[in-house]
Formats: C-alpha cells, sequence, structure tokens
C-alpha cells in the first residue's frame, strides 16, 4: 500500500526565570531535615526511574506464556506518515503450530476462514487490517509476507527502488529482481514495509528473499555477512512494533541469526530424497523455534502433491527424519489457496479472485 508521510514540527519553550527573593536564615535542625528528606526521594525517585527503564525497554526476548513484554510505546524513527501504536506484547510462535500460507489474492473475510489453523500468512499488501482484525478475533495469529530482498513489478512502492539498487532478474519470477540489501534507501522502503504490517496488526513478518547470497544471478556481489547484517536490521525495525521475525530459506546463515529470528519458513527441504536439508533447520526445533515448511509438487504445473512422497515426507524417517516436529504442509507453485496437510486432509481457503 502506498503511505504518505509528514514531519511533525516540534516547537521548543524556554522559560525565563526570575532571580529569586533573599531568604531568611534557617536553623541548623531543619537544612539537615530538609535535606535528609529531599535525598530520600531523590534515591526513590531514581530507583523507581531505573525499573521503570529496565522493564520498558523495546525488545525484551524474555519469554513468558508465549509473549515478551514491552511498554507498547515504541519510536519508530521513520517518516511513514503512519497512526501506529506500541505493542503490548510480542507473539512467539510455538513448535508444531498449525499453519497455512495464500499469497495468490487476498483471503475472504466474508465466509468462514479454512482451514482452522492457529496461524496465517498470507501478503501484507493485498490483505487489510479488518481481515487480521477479524483472524485475532477467532484467536488466530497473523505472519505478514512481503519480499525484503527484491523488487517487484506492480508493488505500490516498486518506484522508490534506486534503478542502481536493482541487480539481476530471478529465473523463476521474470518481474522480480534481486535488490542491494545494503542499500540505505532499500532499507527505508523496508522499514514502511514493516510499519505497514504493523499498523495492519501483524503479529510477525515474513521477509522473503533474504538468500540473494546464495543465488549467483543476483549480479550485486551480495555476500552471507549482508544477508547477516540485513536479518539483525529487520529484527531491530520490527521489534519496536514488537513483531516476530522469519527466516525464509537461507540455510547458511541460520546459526548467525537463530539469536535475531523467532522462526523459520522453509520451502522444500525435502525435495530432493538424495540430499534433504531439512536437518539443517531442524536447528529451529532444538531452540524451541517452529519450522513452518513447504513442499510444492515435483511438477510445477500439478493439482495436488503426489500420496507415496507425501507419506514419505510426513513419516519423519530415513532421509527425511531431520524435518520431525516441522509444521509442514503442502502447496501449489502459486501459494493458492489449496492445501494438503500431513494426515491427507485437503482445504481451499476462499479468495477473492
Amino acid at each position: 500500500m502506498s503511505v504518505n508521510s509528514g514531519q511533525a514540527d516540534t516547537d521548543v519553550a524556554k522559560e525565563k526565570q526570575s532571580p529569586a527573593p533573599a531568604k531568611p536564615v534557617m536553623a541548623a535542625w531543619k537544612k539537615i531535615t530538609i535535606a535528609g528528606v529531599s535525598l530520600a526521594i531523590i534515591v526513590g525517585l531514581s530507583v523507581g526511574l531505573g525499573v521503570g527503564l529496565t522493564r520498558n525497554k523495546g525488545g525484551s526476548d524474555d519469554d513468558s506464556h508465549n509473549y515478551s513484554s514491552n511498554n507498547g510505546t515504541n519510536s519508530n524513527g521513520t517518516d511513514v506518515g503512519l497512526q501506529i501504536t506500541g505493542r503490548p506484547f510480542k507473539w512467539k510462535p510455538e513448535v508444531g503450530d498449525s499453519w497455512q500460507i495464500v499469497l495468490k489474492n487476498t483471503v475472504r473475510r466474508d465466509v468462514p476462514f479454512t482451514p482452522d489453523v492457529a496461524v496465517w500468512d498470507f501478503d501484507a499488501f493485498e490483505n487489510d487490517k479488518a481481515t487480521i482484525d477479524k483472524l485475532h478475533g477467532l484467536g488466530k495469529k497473523v505472519i505478514c509476507y512481503f519480499s525484503a530482498g527484491t523488487w517487484e513489478k506492480g508493488r505500490p512502492d516498486g518506484k522508490d527502488f534506486p534503478p542502481e539498487d536493482l541487480g539481476g532478474t530471478l529465473p523463476e519470477w521474470r518481474d522480480e529482481r534481486w535488490a542491494r540489501i545494503s542499500s540505505q534507501k532499500v532499507r527505508d522502503i523496508m522499514k514502511k514495509r514493516i510499519a505497514m504490517a504493523a499498523s495492519k496488526g501483524c503479529d510477525a513478518i515474513d521477509p522473503d528473499n533474504v538468500d540473494g547470497f546464495q543465488n549467483a544471478e543476483n549480479n550485486l556481489g551480495l555476500t552471507a555477512q549482508d544477508s547477516i547484517d540485513y536479518m539483525h536490521f529487520l529484527h531491530d525495525e520490527a521489534n519496536k512494533y514488537n513483531m516476530s521475525v522469519g527466516l525464509k530459506n537461507a540455510g547458511d546463515i541460520i546459526e548467525d541469526v537463530l539469536s535475531v529470528v523467532d522462526f523459520s519458513v522453509n520451502e522444500q527441504c525435502a525435495a530432493d530424497q538424495k540430499n534433504p536439508e531439512c536437518e539443517t533447520f531442524h536447528k529451529f526445533i532444538e531452540a524451541g523455534k517452529p519450522v513452518f515448511h513447504i513442499e510444492y509438487p515435483p511438477d510445477d504445473d500439478a493439482q495436488t502433491y503426489p500420496d507415496d512422497r507425501r507419506k514419505a515426507i510426513c513419516s519423519r524417517k530415513g532421509v527425511n527424519q531431520g524435518s520431525d516436529k516441522f509444521s509442514t504442509v503442502f502447496k501449489r507453485m502459486n501459494l493458492d489457496g489449496w492445501v494438503q496437510f500431513c494426515n491427507g486432509d485437503i482445504f481451499e481457503t476462499a479468495m477473492d479472485k
């Protein structure tokens, strides 16, 4: 969505003070008494202020009943022009949480949400606050997706990407180009996207395409360190609004960013049965953080997933052992409303066409 920014003017008022009138000499015992009371007040205020600052410091990672506290009065430090209030809690998803991901079109809210899952992951641009509010009313949590590492044709803020910060085209998506994630201008765009997600009430963000360094066609010389630094940036920005952050794929940097991300969104770790990658992402499970796992059909145009392969992956045995405790869904490549779970159940989420 397009956002307009405004700079609030700040008026600094200076108070003029008159010289203090002469005071009569005070008895020594009164001076001592007043000094003692004043000292006690100062000490009390100092302790209270210190406790308050400690309790209210944003971004606490302390986990209490799956939430971390914050004072809810975060300053985003960006000129986003959105009226965003602080979030009282930071949601942290649990290992094994059920989920659905829909990135094609808009999820309908005028009909029941199906399937009945704990977590929804959908496009931050395409879905509005009313939809998120309705899901919250049903006790659901919402992860908001956006591409953090690429320029996409048709996005409202696409014109804000400097041409010099755009690299090669993604092979699978011809209307998408890698972005220079170390660029301050690119990061400013992402600050606004994160603020937009916060304004809609998203509980977390799913920043895609942070693994450009693993793709030679990026043509920007992206490195693993670029992605590590970028994930820290995304964490810090989302943390201002008490939103959790996921790591999309990028298995090579898990150990470097595990402390600043709250979950994994993995695509296709079990696709190559000869060289499965699920063990790599099991580090999240070991850290008490969920892996939201997607497998696509071997044939990109297929409308369903082969039963034998689905059962093999969901057995969590042999080469699929690494996906133990993953929240696995089977999706079509276009990530529409169709979804199948390990038990074979199939659902179709209603979408606006």
